[in-house]
């Protein structure tokens, strides 16, 4: 009976103590949970080390645990065709014809004429890549191919790049907004506020890049450019001759008469302008003038100087031409 009593202590002691270490285990963890729900700065800092390593740790270990799976190809296809046409308007509509059959559009366009009046045009397509090929064919053969120029880049890595980089952004954001949902200090929000919209405004800077890339791998650019002007053969003598001189002298010599007109014309309304101030001048406003009076002759205490009047001249007698030469040899003698 003594050693039946001895033993029922034991299993209740054993389920004091373990009540015991479960109640001081969850205040502990309680206790470290309202810690780190006040501080907003620590949860930042935590947030902004996991947000670095999860473009790198996370996505080599999502790698490393999910099988290998080939991504779509991002190419971006551009080509430029020089086409000489017989007729380029009606070239021009074919083209737009041809694109927008295919589901593409037509960006610029540039038309005009050279200086032997061949009219020229330049038209940038946007096609489906499934139709590039298809519609590239067509249009080369339009006309007379004069120059072809193709290029294809692959981008994919850079799309895969962008949407690694927009998952871990989004993941980023929904946590900085639980962590403003659980935010109870003022400073705490205005900080996760500040957060959030930095890091929205990255996430709407990469879907946009992402966007477009998609946008250019999946239309396709060719620049058509339409002319009439035939090429010039091989060996044709580009050195001028003489009527080449002649032709750049006549242009030369009317280029020159025509900039005189101009300055002539430029400086007409100011000579017109000169000579009518001059005539004003002259018949209206000097007469009007007051004269300076004559100068008073000098006078003394005696009375005014007399004016020195010219000798008078002894008054010769005619002679004859005899009686000059005989007065003459007279005055030698």
């Amino acid at each position: 009976m003594r050693a039946h009593r001895s033993v029922r202590p034991v299993p209740a002691l054993a389920g004091f103590l373990l009540a015991a270490a479960l109640a001081l285990t969850g205040c502990s963890a309680g206790g470290d949970d309202s810690a780190g729900s006040g501080s907003a700065d620590k949860a930042v800092g935590q947030e902004r080390a996991a947000q670095q390593g999860a473009g790198g740790g996370a996505a080599k270990g999502s790698e490393a645990t999910a099988p290998a799976k080939l991504p779509a190809q991002h190419i971006i296809r551009t080509a430029s065709l020089t086409v000489q046409v017989g007729d380029v308007p009606k070239a021009l509509a074919e083209a737009r014809t041809a694109t927008e059959d295919a589901g593409g559009y037509v960006g610029e366009e540039t038309t005009g004429r050279d200086e032997d009046g061949d009219e020229h045009t330049e038209v940038v397509l946007r096609v489906p890549a499934d139709a590039y090929d298809r519609v590239l064919t067509g249009l080369a053969g339009t006309g007379k191919l004069l120059e072809r120029t193709t290029e294809a880049r692959d981008v994919t890595d850079q799309v895969v790049d962008v949407e690694s980089r927009i998952t871990s952004q989004r993941a980023s954001v929904a946590r900085i907004r639980e962590l403003m949902d659980r935010a109870e200090r003022l400073s705490d929000v205005v900080t996760l506020e500040g957060e959030l919209s930095s890091r929205q405004a990255e996430l709407e800077s990469l879907l946009a890049r992402q966007a477009s890339l998609k946008e250019r791998a999946a239309l396709a650019t060719i620049t058509l450019s339409l002319t009439e002007t035939p090429p010039r053969p091989d060996g044709t003598d580009d050195d001028p001759g003489f009527t080449d001189a002649l032709a750049g002298g006549w242009d030369a010599f009317v280029a020159m008469l025509r900039w005189l007109a101009v300055v002539f014309g430029a400086a007409l309304p100011f000579a017109a302008v000169t000579a009518l101030v001059v005539l004003l001048w002259l018949r209206l406003v000097r007469p009007r003038l007051p004269r300076r009076p004559a100068p008073a002759p000098a006078t003394t205490a005696l009375g005014p100087l007399p004016t020195a009047r010219p000798a008078p001249q002894p008054a010769r007698s005619p002679v004859g031409p005899a009686e000059e030469a005989r007065t003459e040899e007279r005055e030698e003698d």
